[in-house]
């Protein structure tokens, strides 16, 4: 067999599971977590209007931080937090301190603790002294309500510590800005081969002006500097420093630099360091200078004579540096230094021959920190000799504070890296799509066998502009008897064009498909054709769950796996397709019924001009129309002994509603169902129904066992309904008459029981909410109570938690709720949901 390496498409989601392999947890990558962060922080002060009275406004504290929703604490409350409100930045009148004095507003405390003091500017001289307060370019103008990440923008200013001197800094200015990873081009140099790359978080980063005001130098880069006069360095510093001050970087963004710690460090110590130049082994380096208590510089121990000796600036936390001996008692290499003599390096043998000492277990504090990374954990990470280029890597060893990663994907293998716990090189799985920055994934080898059938892509063997050539898929059958001309094998299927494509298919996409496809084994040309005509799908996950109902006893079948892919996500089936050439027209005859297009769209049959169908006078509208009137749930009136009881009716999840009301209801207020989506309140999108229904990456089981299955937990709400409008009880008699309770929400549950031997009437699917009191005034208990009494109870906890009253409640969006909450899609949305139905309650209620 010939075997080749091909790129694929790559989803994380698909080959973790197809692989069974780990993802290493997101909380391992402290760096991506700090970036993720607001930017305004707890104990920051700022001006906000006052609730009680208007255009007066009184100082407030930031309690805690949920995305661009901050809770807020008026100052004099202390610790009660009883009044603590939310407020979301962009929508809420916020003002830095100062604000009311320049703009000359009041200034008053709540009337609940007006008395409480007599000198109320006295108390907030002394609330605000070494206060933080809210910076006002995060509460208004371009970078309000930004993250930390975001108020870093292409074209401003850092100060960035030269590689070779800790006390020289030079201007660099941000070209791109992935996810808080920079990359930075040295002011008066503006070749792209002497950008780097660096995470906004790293030490080596300062604001404009930071050297200045610490009395160090401003000097271009050491190596570099060569490069261009130093007349031209300073005029393009002086130029690129007006320019900046104009709009400068917030320091918002430095907020989580953490302060070095001093170093315990001599001249003459020697230590082992994975190599800054080629980070894939580990060598003795040797301390060679002290700058200050908080800077040294090691340099790589090479012996030989006419070595130019490589040194690195480090400080007391930096990273890949470990004790002597660290390698033996960890089982690692280390590197011989060039020059020693010896084969067999032993340290003891070494520190007496070059007079040295070594640095002592003192000087690594955290010599043993693991973060959780653990062997065969999968994760994104910089390729050490392009640090453009971020590529999948698994960790082959996890020794200490060192993981070893195997870069994959890469055109040249290279061995594996080494890289510290706490590098800011590496990344969660997925981190690369959620920055929209490309990643360097696998190659999958493919084996071709040579006297068997070759299928191939049509998109890699055809020109675009030749969208009718047949795809041939027996180019490599030899003459074998029964290989071609056997049962098992049909001559060419043709995909005729100008045949009605049906609601489900793309007729532009059609038309890019070839004309013809085979001939070949039957199963291998229908799987070719069912996944292009999935690939050529509006919505290629309904017409995946539609294929899998295409099934006949008498077939003669093998199953084949199908897939599809949808927003990012991937979908996958396994599909019966027949195996003989007798069954293949029935076969396709069958799945064109399913995708309700033209019985001849694909087939043994070749159509012209007109189809003897006379497809071309239908429509989308019709076949639409007719599908939702076909699939559509029967209304409670209906008998099911009046349907077809050979198939079951296959249950479904409740639709994911989209929060657009579509009319407002003037009949009695209760619970309803609806025959039609003409008939709901609500727009449902039925892609979303789909994919909810099948769940990613997951291979469905047949239709009609799923059906017949029985499902645990609280029966549908449906079913319950229908009990209730049909066999009306003592239940329905209670829910008759609306009923008040001491709690602050109540529903009122109003439903009107009909004659049984008439046809039920329909009802209103979702329940309108009727509420007590104004959702603006709910404490967090209130809250609770309500999200308690819905089918979210098990959420309720949450906003418990988080403290989250009436106004944060209705603040909420299926975003905020999303990132705070972290919740997945499915459960967000049923939340919003009811947050939905609070939200248009409060606006027919009490907006007014």
């Amino acid at each position: 067999m010939d075997c080749v390496e091909e790129e694929v498409d790559f989803n994380w989601e698909e080959y973790l599971e197809e692989t069974g392999a780990t993802a290493a947890p997101h909380t391992s990558f402290r760096h991506v977590e700090l970036s993720l962060q607001s930017s305004f922080q707890p104990g920051m002060k700022l001006e906000v209007a006052n609730k009680g009275s208007l255009d007066t406004y009184w100082v407030a504290t930031i309690i805690t931080t949920c995305g661009q929703l901050l809770l807020l604490r008026y100052c004099g409350y202390g610790d009660d937090r009883k009044t603590d409100f939310w407020c979301d930045v962009m929508t809420a009148e916020l003002h830095p301190v100062g604000w009311c004095a320049q703009n000359h507003k009041t200034l008053q405390p709540p009337e609940a603790i007006k008395e409480k003091y007599s000198d109320w500017t006295e108390f907030l001289v002394k609330e605000l002294t070494g206060s933080r307060t809210a910076p006002a370019n995060l509460l208004e103008g371009p970078l309000r309500g930004k993250n930390t990440v975001d108020l870093i923008v292409v074209g401003c200013l850092l100060e960035v510590r030269d590689a070779f001197e800790p006390t020289m800094y030079w201007a660099a200015r941000v070209q791109r800005n992935i996810g808080g990873r920079l990359c930075l081009s040295y002011v008066g140099l503006n070749d792209p081969a002497y950008d780097m790359w660096i995470f906004y978080l790293d030490t080596r980063l300062r604001p404009l002006g930071w050297a200045k005001e610490n009395n160090l130098s401003m000097k271009p880069p050491t190596d570099l500097c060569d490069l261009r006069s130093s007349s031209e360095w300073t005029e393009a510093l002086d130029e690129a420093t007006t320019e900046a001050l104009k709009s400068p970087l917030p320091l918002e963004v430095f907020k989580d630099h953490a302060d070095l710690p001093t170093h315990s460090f001599r001249a003459g110590m020697k230590l082992e360091m994975v190599s800054p130049v080629e980070p894939f082994h580990i060598c003795p380096v040797s301390v060679t200078k002290v700058y200050n208590e908080y800077y040294f510089q090691i340099t790589i121990d090479d012996l030989t004579s006419e070595a130019t000796p490589t040194h690195v600036v480090c400080h007391a936390e930096s990273l890949g540096i470990v004790p002597v001996q660290w390698c033996l008692k960890n089982g690692v290499g280390l590197e011989r230094p060039q020059g020693f003599e010896s084969q067999d390096f032993d340290w003891a043998d070494y520190l007496k021959h070059t007079g040295a000492e070594a640095a002592p277990d003192v000087c690594f504090p955290k010599a043993s920190l693991s973060r959780g990374f653990c062997k065969d954990m999968w994760l994104e990470a910089v390729n050490p000799l392009q640090p453009s280029e971020l590529c999948v890597a698994r960790i082959t060893q996890v020794k200490g504070r060192l993981l070893w990663l195997r870069l994959e994907g890469l055109t040249k293998p290279l061995p594996d890296c080494i890289v510290d716990v706490e590098s800011m090189n590496i990344f969660p799985v997925g981190w690369c799509e959620a920055n929209g920055y490309p990643l360097t994934h696998l190659l999958k080898t493919v084996c071709l066998p040579q006297k068997k059938i070759a299928v191939v892509q049509p998109e890699k063997q055809l020109a675009p502009s030749q969208p009718d050539a047949p795809l041939n898929l027996c180019s490599s059958i030899t003459t074998d008897i029964g290989l071609v001309n056997g049962k098992y094998c049909c001559s060419q299927l043709f995909i005729n064009h100008r045949c009605f494509s049906g609601p489900y298919l793309n007729k532009g996409r059609i038309a890019e498909l070839p004309k013809a496809v085979g001939p070949g084994k039957c199963a291998v040309v229908l799987k070719e054709i069912l996944t292009m005509l999935i690939n050529s799908a509006y919505k290629p996950g309904r017409v995946l769950r539609e294929l899998q109902m295409v099934e006949d006893p008498q077939w003669n079948c093998q199953e084949e796996t199908l897939k599809a892919k949808y927003k990012g996500k991937s979908y996958r089936s396994t599909m019966r397709i027949v195996r003989t050439a007798d069954q293949v027209s029935d076969f396709c005859r069958r799945v064109c019924e399913r995708l309700q297009c033209c019985q001849n769209l694909f087939g043994p049959t070749i159509v012209s001009d007109k189809c003897p169908e006379n497809c071309f006078s239908q429509t989308k509208t019709k076949y639409t129309y007719y599908k939702k009137r076909k699939v559509g749930r029967p209304s409670l009136g209906e008998n099911p002994q009046d349907g077809d009881m050979t198939k079951p009716a296959r249950r479904r999840k409740k639709r994911k509603a989209i929060f657009v009301q579509k009319k407002r209801r003037t009949s009695i207020v209760g619970y309803h169902t609806a025959e039609s989506p003409q008939d709901s309140d609500y727009y449902y999108d039925d892609e979303d129904e789909d994919f909810e229904e099948w769940g990613s990456e997951a291979s469905s089981s047949s239709p009609r066992e799923e059906a017949s299955a029985p499902k645990r937990g609280r029966p549908p709400r449906r079913a319950a309904l229908q009990r209730r409008a049909t066999h009306p009880g003592p239940e329905t008699s209670d829910r008759s008459s609306p009923r008040r309770t001491t709690r602050s929400v109540s529903y009122s549950q109003n439903q009107t029981a009909k004659n049984t031997n008439t046809k039920t009437e329909s009802f209103e699917e979702e329940d309108r909410l009727v509420l007590e009191r104004n959702p603006l005034e709910w404490s967090v208990s209130d809250v609770v109570d309500f999200i308690t009494s819905t089918d979210c109870a098990s959420l309720a906890k949450i906003f418990q938690e988080q403290d989250i009253d009436g106004q944060a409640l209705l603040l909420l969006t299926l975003p905020t709720v999303q990132e705070c909450m972290d919740l997945k899609l499915g459960p967000a949305i049923k939340l919003c949901h009811q947050i939905e139905r609070v939200k248009v309650a409060f606006y027919s209620q009490f907006a007014n």
